[in-house]
């Protein structure tokens, strides 16, 4: 049960840190220097939109597995399957989803299988 709570912090964070990307990134929209804000070019908006999306199911997700809900395990072990594969989609920001998706998707699954052997003798 530790490691579902662990997991779930994570993707509560995972999925503040998500949306609170699009507040970063909001300055630079409405007109401020970019170098001022950011060491990088601004990503496109469609990116930030799509990151507040998985933020928001990042939260639901994080939240449902808090409670010990099965659909959360489900949805969270999605979204993190989804972030670990599209770390070079979105880089830099892909290595912060590689390493919380991670990370809570081996606490979720470790979890949910425990000591179990694949085939047992």
């Amino acid at each position: 049960m530790k490691k579902f709570k662990a997991a779930a912090i994570i993707i509560i964070a995972h999925g503040v840190i998500e949306i609170g990307g699009l507040f970063a990134v909001l300055p630079i929209w409405l007109g401020a220097e970019a170098a001022a804000w950011v060491p990088f070019a601004p990503p496109a908006p469609e990116i930030l939109i799509g990151g507040v999306i998985w933020g928001v199911l990042r939260l639901i997700g994080g939240i449902g597995l808090w409670k010990n809900r099965k659909w959360a395990f489900v949805l969270a072990a999605i979204s993190c399957a989804i972030a670990m594969a599209a770390i070079f989609e979105v880089l830099p920001f892909g290595l912060m989803d590689a390493v919380l998706g991670g990370a809570a998707l081996i606490l979720m699954l470790t979890g949910y299988f425990g000591q179990k052997k694949i085939l047992e003798e």
